[in-house]
């Protein structure tokens, strides 16, 4: 594969509850545990992070695929949600639903739509076979 880009950010601290920040000073956030794993949960988190990645990504990925199929996505929403829990090994695993509003598209073309993003996202890509992932269409149609 020839990478096209790289990004590169540094954690610091105590990890969940550190501070992270990207070599180009772009994105600089701390971190907190959620308060539902029995943190503070008064700042950012891992799976916030990396739902907010899937979400742009998918969504990017999306409208390649429209754009190839000529379809209308006007409108079109990705929600992401990533869950943490422990994996019954020891360690932690996670999960990934996407939500993926397409108002302006047929039920039946929406639905194709995202089954062809998900073989185009990278994030998809990445986590496929590794996190159970559950993909919803919803459209107005």
């Amino acid at each position: 594969m020839q990478v096209l880009y790289t990004a590169s950010a540094q954690a610091t601290g105590d990890g969940r509850d550190g501070h992270v920040r990207t070599s180009d000073g772009v994105v600089e956030l701390d971190l907190a545990v959620p308060k539902e794993m029995g943190g503070a949960g008064d700042a950012a988190n891992p799976e916030q992070l990396f739902a907010a990645g899937y979400a742009a990504c998918f969504h990017s990925a999306l409208r390649v695929v429209a754009r190839r199929a000529k379809a209308d996505v006007t409108g079109s929403v990705v929600d992401a949600e990533v869950g943490i829990g422990p994996n019954g090994s020891g360690g932690f695993g996670l999960t990934v639903t996407l939500v993926v509003d397409l108002p302006s598209v047929e039920r039946s073309v929406a639905e194709q739509l995202v089954e062809q993003a998900e073989q185009v996202c990278p994030y998809s890509n990445a986590t496929r076979g590794n996190v159970a992932t559950t993909l919803t269409v919803r459209t107005a149609a």
